[in-house]
């Protein structure tokens, strides 16, 4: 009986057209953004010269805000390029605490103000909410002392909600072990990743900070994670999760329920979604050959709505990605128009803006 035969390979080469079909297109996405002049810090601040970054964010008025770890950069590693920082080390600790963590720009680069100095040991995870408060989570550890937690600062820069215990890991209603992100719903939810060490979940919390549910393991199945890095909120209210070490973006309910995942904008170390017109931005600044072969690191540009890969960026240090172990944008963002795009280096410690044509 060969006619099952002949089927089973007709699937077969159908499923490798299709296949090599998408990952062409992936890879071979247009690119209608031109680098333009970024804003630089002011020369009072570290001689105007940038430090790792992590994040960038911008709010309903297009102002930016860089959450940054103050200016610092740790040189020497041999898996890196030459002249890039190590992106496991800086930090905000010793001389380095007297910098805010947080700089925040007008939409023409003017410097506007700094925030967070002295509150965090080293910046991760950065978001603004609906209402101009700023989110970010703290990943050092310095026992009963700093670091795993969430912070909510008001639009003024206080202090108004801590998340978590400082200095203390763990996996519960109380605690974290590495907050990799945060990300708040337009009635006051807040949703933590709990993902840079090893809980691998997603917590719930009600708008005053009361635990409601958690949800998520270790793993590669749906609802499974392996250092879920970022987090998005679309207009239909579903969150997104930058599943880094999977390679895939997860989409859920706001209950926990499972909606869907894709595969198709890399390893995202950082994701962003334009509530207002739900495009979605991704970027990847981990894959090689090692890691996630055939896909190249850069921001991926698509729509939240249908999952459709529009655009690419790729990373500046493209040709390094086998050579290296992160280049490129951890952080993104977009203006309120999508003409503009901000993407926050870490390792190359610096920021870049990009104008559409």
């Amino acid at each position: 009986m060969v006619t099952p035969v002949r089927n089973t390979a007709g699937i077969l080469v159908i499923v490798s057209v299709l296949m090599l079909t998408y990952a062409t297109n992936t890879n071979a996405q247009s690119n209608p953004y031109i680098s333009v002049e970024a804003p630089n810090p002011p020369p009072h601040l570290n001689d105007g010269r940038w430090g790792e970054m992590i994040q960038v964010r911008v709010d309903s008025s297009d102002n930016v805000y860089i959450y940054h770890r103050c200016f610092k950069v740790v040189l020497g590693d041999p898996l890196v390029a030459a002249g890039h920082s190590d992106g496991l080390t800086a930090n905000c600790l010793g001389r380095w605490s007297g910098y805010p963590p947080i700089l925040k720009f007008s939409p023409d680069g003017e410097f506007l103000a700094g925030f967070g100095t002295g509150l965090v040991g080293r910046p991760h995870g950065f978001n603004i909410d609906h209402e101009g408060n700023m989110w970010l989570t703290d990943v050092a550890l310095i026992p009963n002392e700093m670091g795993a937690v969430v912070l909510k600062l008001n639009p003024e820069g206080a202090l108004v909600m801590t998340l978590g215990k400082p200095g203390v890991v763990g996996q519960d209603r109380e605690t974290f072990n590495r907050p990799a992100s945060v990300a708040v719903a337009e009635n006051g939810d807040i949703f933590v990743a709990d993902g840079e060490g090893p809980n691998n979940r997603i917590v719930k919390y009600s708008a005053d900070g009361s635990y409601l549910m958690e949800w998520g393991e270790t793993g590669s199945g749906p609802g499974q994670f392996d250092t879920p890095h970022d987090l998005a909120i679309d207009s239909q209210g579903r969150l997104f999760v930058g599943d880094r070490g999977n390679s895939r973006i997860q989409i859920f309910l706001q209950d926990g329920t499972f909606v869907d995942e894709w595969t198709h904008f890399g390893r995202p170390s950082g994701i962003y979604i334009n509530r207002a017109t739900d495009t979605l931005y991704a970027t990847d600044s981990t894959s090689n050959a090692q890691t996630n072969p055939g896909v190249r690191r850069g921001i991926y540009i698509g729509s939240a709505r249908t999952g459709e890969l529009n655009y690419f960026i790729p990373d500046p240090d493209l040709d390094l990605a086998d050579h290296t172990r992160i280049s490129g944008a951890s952080g993104i963002t977009s203006s309120a128009d999508d003409t503009i795009v901000y993407a926050a280096d870490v390792a190359p410690w610096q920021l870049r803006k990009y104008l559409k044509q």
